[in-house]
């Protein structure tokens, strides 16, 4: 980005307690954000989905027994139960008549005490009755039956977890199948008929500890088994594999179709249209007429467009009744806006209200970005962004003068990919950009930028209006940026990986277990950002240059791991460098072994990025 002229980007991260109607289509929300799903409207099963990324700074909702909760910032919002000498702090949520479903949590132990142990429940039906994963000190964890304080040991398992770490407990209750994962791979399954139905829940005992994207789905998947690159996504009602050379769009959706009040498009459908699925509406027609709450489904073909598709400042949902645009289950939809000439007023879908949920659409060929968010609260889930003659996914503010507290904030950008976007300078196509004007708490989970012209990330500051918000950048993949895929190379492109600033303005993103892999510079570069970033546990390989170029600020690096630098270079650090990195100096690290051979990608059916290295799947 060399500041040409300003673009708005994606916008979306947060999400809380988000409560959909059984039509709408599965949803996930922020970064802390979560997923949250619709659930069919039976009486075996959830009416509503349910998700707490604890972004808007409360509990409510929540039930409390025992301990001291708050929400405190920890790089977002989490929920903390900060009493070490409680024997039974809890905190419960949902609905009494929930039966089968999978329950989800990042959870970081801050202190386990003797005796003590970190807990995710399902199916409370009391304060002391439930099923738990619980994680103890000496590396155990146990799946249990607690059934009035009394606990049965259904299976267990050693995983060396440190405190301070964060991991993602998964407890899947389904008929008298009991299940729990620890970063998706399975702890035990048994087989226990003592509760039908009850709520979920967070435990601790004599222990401290953090949770956040609390997230429910239906259904009765068991976790896998597999090992997983990176934690496993918060919204597994979703089906979609890609690869680096693979299809370049979405695979169908497999969420169920709303059984009433959702408005149907499709490629011949006409503007006076009802809607339904025999008399198909337009898109610009649909999103002025759904209300909060509602689904657009889109039917699959190609929706040749001319003119950029908005939804306007102001067409909002509501954080318990979001708006959602949705390819139609098993279809893909592919709007094209090759008619427009490369302006930065041909954008593709511009999205500048708030609180939608845009799910399995492809954008392509938009004159400037494909997908520009000007909103806030918005989650972009499974998009396809290509082919588009700048940024792929762009958050930014919506015109020169609206006010910083309006810049688009709380986004989500989650298991998505972009890539062959390209300008014709070759300076300002990213495939990811939150840039120039955001506000904060924007993030990019499970996402994959690749073969765009410029960079895989760009998080530049606009030098004229200060900082950015602070971005969150975790479990998602840059690679062969600089590069268009037919080989088109613009040498007045950057070509990082991820380039996490501009200007000299200090903004302090965090990004973590994200990979950067043949980029045609850097593959992270701080781009004269001096501020105080957290870099951790990320992996760069085979970048053009430097693996990790940071030459000011105070940044803090943990557990980040650099292979085979290609141009021979050492990587440049400046701040905070501890014994658990492990730079390139001229030669591999003892873990560069693990990420021999080629690399490959997809997108599990839950929506979690699995990398690959010469087959075998890489663990950050």
């Amino acid at each position: 980005m060399k500041g040409a002229h300003e673009r708005p980007k994606l916008t979306k991260n947060r999400q809380r307690k988000a409560v959909l109607a059984a039509a709408a289509a599965a949803l996930v929300a922020g970064f802390g954000s979560l997923a949250a799903v619709s659930f069919a409207d039976t009486d075996t099963a959830p009416a509503a989905g349910f998700t707490d990324n604890f972004e808007d700074g409360d509990t409510a909702g929540w039930s409390k027994s025992g301990g001291t909760w708050n929400v405190v910032t920890d790089g977002s919002k989490v929920l903390r139960q900060s009493n070490a000498t409680s024997d039974n702090a809890r905190l419960f949520a949902g609905d009494d008549g929930w039966t089968d479903y999978t329950v989800r949590s990042r959870v970081k132990p801050l202190a386990l005490g003797s005796g003590g142990y970190v807990a995710l429940l399902a199916r409370a039906t009391s304060a002391t009755t439930f099923y738990r994963l619980a994680l103890f000190p000496g590396n155990l964890v146990q799946l249990q039956a607690v059934n009035s304080g009394a606990v049965t040991v259904l299976g267990s398992a050693s995983r060396t977890m440190p405190a301070g770490t964060w991991y993602t407990l998964a407890l899947t209750v389904s008929g008298g199948t009991i299940s729990g994962s620890v970063d998706g791979v399975t702890v035990a399954t048994a087989k226990n008929t003592m509760r039908a139905a009850g709520r979920i829940g967070v435990q601790t005992g004599r222990s401290t500890a953090s949770f956040d994207d609390v997230t429910v789905t239906v259904g009765s998947a068991t976790p896998t088994s597999a090992a997983p690159t990176v934690p496993p996504a918060p919204s597994p009602s979703v089906t979609s594999t890609t690869s680096p050379s693979g299809a370049p769009s979405p695979a169908p959706t497999s969420k169920p179709p709303a059984t009433s009040g959702a408005l149907y498009v499709s490629p011949g459908g006409s503007d006076s249209a009802a809607g339904t699925q025999s008399a198909p509406t337009t898109l610009t027609s649909a999103i002025t007429r759904v209300a909060a709450g509602g689904t657009i489904y889109l039917r699959g073909g190609t929706y040749k467009l001319s003119r950029t598709v908005t939804v306007a400042a102001g067409n909002n949902g509501t954080s318990s009744a979001r708006k959602t645009l949705s390819a139609y289950p098993g279809e893909t939809p592919v709007l094209n806006f090759a008619a427009q000439t490369e302006d930065p007023a041909n954008r593709g879908l511009a999205v500048n209200g708030s609180f939608w949920h845009i799910y399995g659409i492809v954008v392509e060929r938009a004159g400037d970005n494909g997908i520009f968010v000007g909103g806030s609260n918005n989650i972009f889930e499974r998009t396809v962004t290509r082919f588009n003659r700048d940024s792929g996914l762009q958050i930014s503010r919506i015109t020169s003068d609206t006010p910083r507290a309006q810049w688009p904030a709380n986004n989500l950008v989650l298991s998505a990919e972009s890539h062959d976007n390209a300008d014709s300078d070759g300076e300002d196509a990213d495939g990811f950009a939150a840039k120039l004007t955001v506000g904060p708490g924007n993030v990019f989970r499970y996402a994959v930028a690749h073969h765009n012209i410029d960079d895989g990330w760009d998080l530049f500051a606009k030098p004229d209006t200060g900082p950015i918000g602070v971005v969150t950048i975790e479990d998602s993949l840059a690679y062969d940026n600089g590069t268009l895929s037919d080989g088109t190379v613009n040498a007045a492109g950057d070509r990082n990986g991820y380039k996490l600033g501009g200007s000299d303005i200090p903004v302090d993103h965090i990004v973590r277990r994200s990979i950067a892999y043949r980029n045609g510079k850097h593959g992270f570069t701080f781009n004269s950002n001096p501020g105080s970033m957290s870099i951790s546990n990320n992996l760069s390989v085979d970048n053009a240059q430097r693996n990790y170029s940071f030459d000011a600020g105070t940044s803090v690096f943990r557990g980040n791991t650099s292979c085979r630098g290609r141009s021979g270079t050492n990587d440049r650090i400046v701040g905070d460098a501890d014994s658990s990195n492990q730079f390139w100096s001229g030669s591999n690290g003892s873990r560069c072994s693990a990420f021999a051979g080629a690399m490959d990608w997809s997108l599990a059916a839950n929506g979690r990025l699995v990398v690959t290295f010469g087959g075998k799947p890489t663990t950050l």
